[in-house]
């Protein structure tokens, strides 16, 4: 067991930040930016023991430190529910810090029912840079918790409990499983093309009907001779969509009961192009839409901003930050497809930004996105069901634009128009 005297004064805090170890503050700083809604954790004066701990997935190193002679020692342990209650039973620590990682939920379930402060940190902050590190250990890490701690400097996460955690990995393997079953059409298709053969299209075809036809194809694999293995290749690609696509049947069932059970994903079906699978993502993902303060938080939580580089005059806006879960970019996106179909509301935004669907549409979808999710968290928090921005709410009928609105969409109208006719007049001409 490694002991060591760590000096306040003299301590080298590599990347991450200025300041006195042994400096304390009283009030939690706040961000309103970043991966989620981040709070600087800080320190009071206390005699308790501090553990830092690395965790791993075999074993995990500890750092403990004694805030009364300032010394910290490193211990090494197996990553089992045992081995840690026995450290928390031997320490009496007064609080715990973790990184965010697959095992940071079960070790915080653990501390809050031994009744211990466990506080997560959040390794999407810029404090995790190893950039210009010439050494990252297990015990490196470690102690940068325990140094972030100290400092009044540690970016925490909030940590949802054990039944959205598990309510999120479902809809993510339903995700996955969804791209599996892509992936084994297109190989279906692959192996009909490279026989010069029509490649199946359309819903249609993966209909029990055309699933049906094309097994007319297929062979066992070790029926086929040299000269068609492709058959049985393709013997197989079918079992395989028959399989996923009944797990998928299982995943989305289940996702079913649980979101009739909610009254916020019932609430958020409301919105016109928002389903079942949006409306639980979204759900699933804020959690408790109270413990965003503004629209800019919630933005800058599902990564949905542009990324910003400010240095005197200059002031760059780039691509979206791609901060926070992806799987819900990838929902509002999808959901704002759809959205302009169904909802007069998306659609003016969506030919405004576009100029009437001539450029910059991808961009002008990512914009509609974010405006969509800014709305359903409203929805959530005041617990009322969706109402169209261009429609009165106590008749019903479409109010009037503001006359800067009625212009352009008129001028994004008169595009979509002259376009065609323009087409017309130069076929004419030739």
């Amino acid at each position: 067991m490694a002991k060591t005297q760590m000096s306040p004064l003299k301590e080298s805090m590599q990347a991450v930040g200025r300041g006195n170890v042994g400096s304390y503050h009283a009030t939690p700083i706040t961000f309103a930016h970043g991966a989620c809604t981040m709070n600087t954790i800080t320190t009071t004066a206390s005699t308790s023991t501090i553990l830092a701990i690395d965790l791993g997935k075999y074993k995990s190193v500890v750092c403990s430190h004694d805030p009364v002679t300032g010394e910290h020692r490193f211990t090494t342990l197996a990553t089992t529910r045992a081995e840690l209650q026995k450290l928390l039973s031997k320490e009496q620590p007064g609080v715990i810090v973790i990184e965010a990682c697959l095992l940071a939920g079960w070790v915080h379930d653990l501390c809050a029912e031994l009744g211990v402060r466990c506080l997560v940190a959040n390794t999407a902050s810029e404090a995790w840079k190893f950039k210009h590190l010439k050494r990252k250990t297990d015990k490196d890490d470690a102690l940068r918790l325990l140094q972030l701690y100290l400092l009044g400097q540690l970016p925490t996460v909030t940590l949802p409990p054990t039944t959205v955690r598990q309510w999120r990995s479902l809809i993510a393997v339903r995700q996955v499983l969804v791209g599996r079953r892509v992936a084994v059409q297109n190989r279906i298709r692959g192996l009909f093309v490279a026989q010069g053969l029509p490649a199946p299209r359309g819903p249609k075809a993966w209909s029990k009907t055309g699933l049906a036809g094309m097994a007319l194809q297929a062979k066992m694999l070790s029926a086929c001779g040299p000269d068609e293995l492709w058959r049985g290749l393709l013997e197989l690609a079918l079992t395989e969509y028959q399989q996923v696509k009944e797990l998928v049947a299982q995943a989305e069932k289940r996702l079913d009961e649980l979101g009739k059970k909610k009254a916020e994903v019932i609430l958020l079906q409301t919105a016109p192009g928002v389903g079942p699978r949006t409306a639980e993502t979204v759900v699933a993902y804020l959690h408790d839409a109270t413990r965003f303060q503004t629209g800019k938080q919630i933005s800058a939580y599902s990564g949905l901003v542009p990324r910003q580089h400010q240095s005197g005059e200059l002031d760059r806006r780039g691509r979206i930050s791609k901060r926070g879960p992806a799987l819900l970019r990838k929902m509002l996106v999808e959901c704002a497809w759809c959205m302009v179909r169904y909802s007069a509301w998306a659609r003016g935004i969506y030919q405004r930004l576009t100029g009437g669907g001539q450029r910059r549409k991808k961009q002008a979808i990512v914009a509609l996105a974010r405006k969509i999710l800014v709305r359903c968290w409203a929805m959530l928090r005041d617990r009322k069901a969706w109402c169209d921005p261009q429609c009165d709410p106590q008749t019903g009928l479409t109010s009037p634009l503001p006359p800067s609105k009625q212009r352009r969409q008129a001028e994004a109208e008169q595009r979509c128009q002259e376009k065609p006719q323009a087409a017309v007049t130069l076929a004419t001409t030739q």
